[in-house]
């Protein structure tokens, strides 16, 4: 008899889609992080005895429910800010979401093909290593979507620990093998108190003793930086008219701050091409960097030879410039754009067909610091980040985060910037144009952050470190090579015992 003889097959299809709906509660804003462990252990335990087509089938709708509700604020950023009418802003999100969903899909199709007699095998190796990979590939597949890693959602709890180890993939993995736990003791109650709940208390007490170790040391004096938040509205940043005023804003609200160091601007600050600005604007804020003795971070747009650049500028002691190197399609290019050219036409989106920077640029020194900078969502690829170190002393991020609006967005990407810390333990400095701008300690905590739509000015003393974590010296692979192993040992299991999984388990898996 099936163990959910109270439920029908597709009644428990649902409950897998409105699990995966109420994941993104455990990211931010929300932050209710033990739904990150808790709804992946419902997918699990749904899993068991599952065919393969009925396992992935309910990992299509738990992705569906997962990304379709936590990533929403796609239509925002393309009806709202981008031009695109709202019927084909609605239909790119749904494939946008069905895209994304193949990957837990995919995960439970390939489990489902486990049968072992030992169901450890299956749940604390197989799944939690599979899932893992998944998330990994998507941060490359079709240039990358790295976004609702489970990862993530633990940046305040212990496990989080992990990160300078392991980066947000070796959090994902203890969250997984934590979700897999909690299925066991379920499954087998009769071990629950004598194997898997000290077996997950003893694994969050590692990641909390892990996370303790301190892997940078103080370089220097401290020094104060100022993040700007302007809150120029998206529809009049690039109006000829607009310019002027925008710009004197920028240096008014940079005025205010006393005593800094580094001045921090979003990112395309400038409402123009950094070649159309007016010399003058540009020699008066050198002359008040001297003046201060600060300097300036300022995101700008370049023209260069008929290519465009999303960039960085650094005025004052160090002058230098940044170039974007991990550009967002649709955002910033349109891929396949010889078949496709006609919808960037169409959408009329300001200043959207970009050239990428060159991978190896060399180091942005400001403030007599080195500085890891990264554009907008170049700071969710971890291992992008960390080819700055353990050169640079601190890390950057400006963002323009109006194209997201009173949406999900701004604070997941805020939650993105805290792993980035953790895995680095650097300070992480996020400007953002409309919010939330922030200043992030070593230890992935907010310092302080700025309220949304309105402009802002903070002012903050920062310690800059040096040294480097496990995570920053050898990156993913580390991770994706344990994980191989674990779904490697799971195949070698497989074939060496071949067994059925679990005694209830029917000839007619489709049952449940």
């Amino acid at each position: 008899m099936s163990r959910f003889g109270w439920a029908t097959p597709r009644k428990l299809d649902s409950i897998c889609l409105l699990a995966g709906a109420l994941l993104p509660l455990a990211f931010a804003p929300f932050k209710l992080f033990p739904l990150g462990v808790l709804l992946p252990a419902v997918l699990f335990w749904l899993w068991i005895g599952c065919s393969p087509r009925r396992a992935a089938w309910r990992g299509f709708l738990f992705g569906c429910g997962m990304f379709g509700i936590g990533t929403s604020w796609i239509y925002v950023s393309l009806h709202t800010y981008g031009n695109m009418p709202a019927p084909l802003a609605g239909l790119t999100v749904v494939l946008f979401t069905v895209i994304l969903a193949a990957f837990p899909a995919l995960v439970g199709g390939l489990q489902g093909r486990y049968q072992h007699s030992n169901p450890n095998v299956q749940l604390l190796l197989v799944i939690p290593a599979l899932w893992v990979l998944a998330e990994w590939v998507r941060s490359w597949f079709l240039t990358g979507f790295p976004w609702l890693h489970l990862g993530y959602s633990q940046v305040p709890s212990a496990l989080s620990g992990v990160a300078p180890w392991l980066g947000v993939y070796g959090v994902s993995l203890v969250v997984a093998v934590s979700a897999a736990l909690v299925v066991r003791g379920l499954c087998d109650r009769r071990q629950l108190w004598r194997r898997y709940v000290p077996g997950l208390a003893l694994l969050w007490a590692i990641c909390w003793f892990a996370g303790t170790i301190n892997w940078t040391q103080p370089v220097g004096d401290p020094i104060r930086v100022t993040l700007v938040q302007a809150n120029v509205p998206l529809a009049a940043k690039w109006v000829p008219d607009q310019r002027q005023s925008i710009l004197e804003l920028y240096f008014q609200l940079s005025a205010r701050a006393s005593d800094t160091d580094l001045i921090i601007w979003p990112e395309a600050a400038m409402p123009a091409y950094l070649d159309e600005i007016d010399s003058q604007y540009l020699t008066h804020l050198r002359r008040h960097a001297r003046d201060t003795n600060s300097d300036f971070l300022i995101g700008v747009v370049e023209r260069d030879q008929g290519k465009y650049y999303n960039s960085v500028v650094s005025l004052g002691s160090g002058p230098g410039i940044y170039r974007k190197r991990h550009l967002v399609p649709l955002g910033e290019f349109l891929p396949f754009k010889t078949v496709s050219g006609w919808l960037l036409n169409y959408l009329n989106i300001p200043m959207s067909d970009f050239s990428a920077g060159e991978v190896k640029q060399g180091p942005i020194r400001a403030a007599g610091q080195t500085i890891g900078l990264s554009i907008c969502y170049e700071d969710a690829f971890g291992e992008e980040i960390i080819r700055a170190l353990p050169e640079a002393t601190l890390l950057v991020n400006v963002s323009e985060d109006a194209w997201f609006g009173n949406s999900l967005a701004p604070h997941q990407r805020l939650q993105i910037s805290r792993m980035r810390a953790l895995e680095t333990r650097r300070v992480m400095l996020r400007a953002a144009n409309t919010g939330l701008s922030a200043v992030i300690d070593s230890r992935g905590e907010v310092v302080v952050h700025t309220p949304q739509f309105q402009p802002y000015v903070v002012t903050q003393e920062i310690q800059p470190l040096q040294g480097a974590t496990p995570y920053a010296k050898f990156g993913n692979w580390v991770v994706i090579t344990l994980t191989c192993l674990l779904a490697g040992l799971g195949w070698v299991e497989q074939n060496r015992r071949g067994s059925r999984i679990f005694p209830w388990k029917s000839s007619r898996r489709e049952a449940v």
